[in-house]
């Protein structure tokens, strides 16, 4: 027996079949009580929580024959053609497909007219978010002087895009997701209704995968249904809608716990034999671990959030995980199934982000945390292989490190008077070519000093990691951040596209600018998350973005070539033993024959 227009057929026929709204059936039924309607609603909330139904509902209300009534009568004439939808003056639009001017500007030009068929005008708009700008103007002075005898209903899933001058002039109501019981006792009344055979588990399965909105659960129902004849089983539900079965979540976590990666290629293999979408099965690996964590903290809450498995078995399952490793698992997946969405084999990145979870570096933290506590100090060896990349990691941080205390060294150097060129004595007298030395080393051009050295200690960390390996990769996937920006928000791309990034060091990427307004527009703080969102997405951790102009730069670079040139030239002189300099052999003929007889002359 298939049930084709399930959901049609029980479409809510009266405000009593709503489900899970009770708060604002009762508010609409009061104001229809007492003839306190308002001449706006805005109905919002997750889909298929019944909105446009409940805008449906409330038209056939006001306009039933034998009201207005807080419940519509289904029976007399107007109820039967607005449920057919073949009322003239109650008018459903998809502002999706009718979103331009043209269109509420004909609502507009209408609405001064009386209904001629009901007893009020309405008119209902779904999606209401997706209406251009110069729409919602059109439509505000509607809202703003509204005739007596018409009514807007708004429903949007996406209130926050709409403009403040027209959610203030609705009353707004927010429609919630179902709870779990009450989506599982709507189903199983339609079951009976329809004489279906359906197993309870089922029908929780079925309201698990719904999230929340109840159409959603009815569609799924009907779906079954018409694949099994009549007969749902939890098995059915699962093969139908295109589903992993519990057990094999369980077994999948399991390898994943001992580390077994022959096992779950095994299980990944079985997935793809069966059809099943490798970012499908991704998503729904990454809800069965969260499941599992939520199992794991809050035990009582396991039962209404669990999506694919039995609360029980989230349990035990949960007991071979630790808190850290859920933690864990649920951010590596979750960072893959960023990545899949531009991947050219999703296959092979659900392989990889298993293996990855299998690997030594991955399993039992608390083991390999105890271990390296254990290990002597200093003792390279104890370090189990799964700490190579740590190490590796650590012995680049160390190595910039040193980079960074080797320029400050130099920079010190350079910056301190010569041995003899300063203090008392015989010397002071004849300080005139030993003080023109000392002010090329430190104090050459001064005036631009100290914005010098503000510019060199801020950009220190850019120009030691300028050109090393770590820096060239991630400056590499520059070209792939702009076109994620770019799809992100077009906007944005078009002023991020005039920087260059010069240097990534500290987890910042050092972006110079050629335009002075590029730069600032793009340090807009919206402008600047939705960049560091994209970074952070493809290099797979925190990034932040840094940016300053190609003029800045320059001087920077000009500035440390300077003074890393001045170092090396006082690396080069001699201490003792060799040939002093030049300026050292005047300082000693003025001392020993006096200023006046002594003449410089170029060779």
């Amino acid at each position: 027996m298939a049930h084709i227009a399930l959901y049609r057929a029980w479409r809510p026929q009266a405000f009593r079949d709503m489900v899970g709204q009770q708060h604002i059936v009762q508010t609409l039924q009061n104001a229809i009580r007492e003839d306190r309607l308002s001449h706006a609603y805005l109905f919002s909330g997750p889909r298929g929580t019944g909105k446009t139904s409940a805008a449906r509902l409330l038209a056939k209300a006001i306009n039933c024959e034998r009201g207005p009534a807080p419940e519509p009568c289904n029976e007399c004439e107007s109820c039967k053609r607005i449920s057919a939808g073949t009322v003239m003056d109650v008018v459903e639009i998809d502002a999706a497909s009718n979103r331009g001017v043209e269109e509420i500007r004909d609502i507009r030009d209408k609405v001064k007219y009386a209904p001629t068929e009901v007893r009020r005008k309405v008119y209902i708009i779904d999606e209401v978010h997706m209406l251009t700008t110069e729409a919602f103007n059109a439509l505000l002075k509607t809202l703003e002087e509204p005739p007596g005898h018409v009514m807007f209903m708004l429903a949007t899933t996406e209130p926050h895009r709409l403009p403040p001058t027209i959610v203030s002039r609705c009353q707004r109501f927010e429609f919630r997701r179902v709870s779990l019981e009450e989506q599982s006792e709507r189903l199983a009344e339609i079951c009976r209704e329809e004489e279906i055979a359906a197993e309870p588990e089922a029908l929780r399965y079925i309201a698990r995968l719904s999230d929340g909105g109840m159409r959603d659960a009815l569609s799924l129902l009907d779906q079954i249904s018409s694949f099994t004849g009549g007969q749902v089983s939890l098995g059915d539900a699962v093969e139908a809608t295109g589903g992993l079965p519990s057990e094999q979540f369980a077994r999948l976590a399991t390898a994943v716990r001992e580390a077994d990666a022959a096992a779950v290629l095994r299980e990944v293999d079985e997935m793809m034999r069966a059809g099943k979408s490798a970012d499908k099965c991704l998503e729904q690996l990454m809800h069965y671990f969260r499941d599992l964590l939520v199992a794991r903290l809050a035990p009582q809450a396991a039962s209404s959030s669990g999506r694919v498995a039995d609360p029980a078995e989230l349990r035990e399952v949960a007991e071979g995980f630790s808190r850290e490793r859920l933690f864990a698992i649920v951010d590596l997946l979750n960072r893959y199934q960023s990545e899949m969405k531009y991947a050219a084999h999703p296959q092979t990145m659900f392989e990889i982000a298993l293996l990855r979870l299998c690997s030594a570096e991955d399993s039992q933290p608390g083991a390999e945390e105890s271990a390296r506590r254990s290990a002597p100090a200093g003792n390279a060896n104890a370090a189990s292989p799964a700490d190579g990349d740590q190490l590796r990691h650590l012995q680049q941080q160390v190595a910039g490190l040193e980079r960074k205390l080797e320029e400050l060294r130099r920079g010190a150097a350079a910056a301190a008077p010569p041995a003899g060129g300063g203090g008392g004595g015989p010397s002071a007298r004849g300080g005139g070519a030993g003080s023109g030395w000392a002010r090329g080393a430190s104090g050459a051009g001064s005036s631009g000093a100290a914005k010098a050295s503000r510019v060199r200690l801020k950009l220190d960390a850019f120009l030691a990691a300028k050109g090393t390996p770590d820096a060239l990769q991630v400056l590499g996937k520059w070209p792939q951040a702009l076109q994620r920006v770019k799809e992100e928000r077009v906007t944005v791309h078009a002023w991020l596209v005039d920087g260059e990034p010069v240097s990534f060091a500290n987890d910042t990427v050092l972006v110079a600018f050629r335009n002075t307004i590029h730069r600032e527009t793009t340090e807009k703080p919206a402008n600047k998350q939705v960049i560091e969102g994209v970074l952070s997405s493809l290099l797979g951790r925190p990034v932040q973005l840094a940016t300053l102009t190609q003029k800045e730069w320059q001087e920077a670079l000009a500035e440390g070539a300077a003074v890393k040139s001045e170092a090396e030239e006082l690396q080069l002189m001699p201490d003792d033993g060799g040939e002093p300099p030049r300026e050292s052999l005047v300082e000693e003929a003025v001392r020993l024959f006096g200023e006046d007889l002594v003449i410089i002359k170029d060779d």
